[in-house]
């Protein structure tokens, strides 16, 4: 990996956190506690708290990845970075622009059944 892709890495890694940490912003906000209002049934009930259940996943799964991602950034500059864990070998440029916090390749992942 070339100087200039780790850069190229760098600034989007940071652009997707910018954007992860929005949507984790907006993501808190729905969260609140939903209170039994007398207004709603218990039908509509229901419904805000399966769409509640839905924005806590989506929520756990940004904070995952935000912190992959912050992972990834730390090891960026290091021999480490954008090598496989498994067989050691370097994890193809184009997979780390799409997935820049990828552990393994892809043949590995698909061998150790991630």
């Amino acid at each position: 990996m070339t100087h200039s892709d780790r850069i190229e890495l760098k600034k989007s890694i940071q652009e997707e956190l910018k954007t992860l940490e929005s949507e984790i912003s907006e993501l808190l906000t729905l969260l609140a506690p939903i209170k039994k209002d007398c207004s709603l049934d218990t039908v509509a009930h229901q419904s805000l708290k399966q769409e509640q259940n839905i924005n806590i996943q989506r929520y756990e799964k940004t904070r995952k990845r935000v912190i992959k991602l912050q992972n990834a950034l730390i090891k960026i500059d290091t021999q480490e970075y954008g090598v496989c864990q498994e067989c050691e070998e370097d994890i193809p440029i184009e997979r780390l622009k799409i997935m820049p916090e990828s552990l393994y390749c892809v043949a590995c992942m698909n061998e150790l059944g991630m």
